[in-house]
């Protein structure tokens, strides 16, 4: 079990849950939220480091307060500071996947000098991948319309949970290369459930103009990239994109995987992660 913590900042209290040991790194998604369980791929880190797993504004039990701040990447890099300042760190290495790579990007552009160096993968630097028709969430794929069911199934406060569990099921099929290793999935302790309040901010507010292509470049942090080859969520040339942009990125691909490299190849991802505090 992790070890939960509430963090005073301020911008507000943090619950945080921390696990490991060594240089910290703090690890998060953009609309998760995490309990004592921890989660597959923050713990991926803990063999090398104090993993810090964050629950942001509005997830758990951490704040919600919307009077001065919102749930905008730039809100929450700047939430993720104070968290930072608050634990006594000058620097700290963040980790994130999908939409958490998407924040770490962000990070790295706002506060590069807070940042020993970023792990982001699964991700896409712009809203493209929407457009994208090898994408679930394009409109041309041909998973599209189901997808958008379940996330409005997941909206509604009176879904009942077997609704949710088969609905977050066929989500998670639709992005695994080897559907097997479903079961083997589940049956680890692992937290991470999807924030509607959170999602809707970013799906509604953000995306439309969600666009770091041109600041990447400028960015001097060294950044771990990787995804997976047959990624249906972000697919792979968002990611290749992303490596080719930043001046110290390097993309790590994952031949056997879909969008959970992590867990479909996880032996090859734990020595990815090994390499890169060497």
């Amino acid at each position: 079990m992790w070890e939960k913590i509430l963090i005073e900042t301020t911008r507000g209290t943090f619950e945080v849950f921390k696990k490991g040991n060594g240089q910290p790194i703090c690890v998060t998604h953009l609309y998760s939220e995490y309990d004592s369980r921890g989660n597959i791929f923050a713990d991926l880190f803990t063999a090398h480091a104090t993993v810090y797993l964050v629950n942001l504004r509005g997830c758990g039990n951490s704040t919600d307060d919307l009077s001065k701040f919102n749930y905008s990447m730039t809100h929450t890099v700047e939430d993720l500071e104070a968290v930072r300042l608050a634990l006594g760190f000058e620097q700290w290495i963040f980790a994130g996947h999908s939409t958490g790579g998407m924040l770490a990007l962000k990070y790295a552009i706002m506060h590069p000098d807070s940042l020993v160096y970023i792990v982001a993968g699964g991700l896409c630097a712009s809203s493209d991948y929407m457009r994208h028709p090898s994408s679930i969430y394009c409109s041309a794929n041909p998973n599209n319309l189901r997808i958008k069911e379940i996330l409005v199934m997941l909206r509604n406060p009176e879904s009942t949970l077997e609704e949710r569990r088969a609905g977050s099921k066929e989500w998670s099929l639709m992005s695994l290369y080897d559907e097997k290793l479903y079961d083997t999935m589940i049956s680890r302790p692992n937290s991470g459930k999807t924030v509607s309040k959170r999602l809707d901010y970013f799906s509604y507010e953000e995306l439309p103009t969600y666009d770091l292509r041109p600041e990447l470049p400028h960015v001097a942090t060294t950044a771990y990239i990787y995804c997976g080859l047959h990624d249906a969520q972000c697919p792979y040339e968002f990611s290749a994109e992303t490596a080719t942009l930043m001046p110290n990125a390097t993309l790590q691909t994952f031949e056997q995987s879909n969008h959970f490299p992590f867990i479909e190849e996880e032996e090859t991802f734990r020595q990815f992660v090994m390499a890169t505090f060497s």
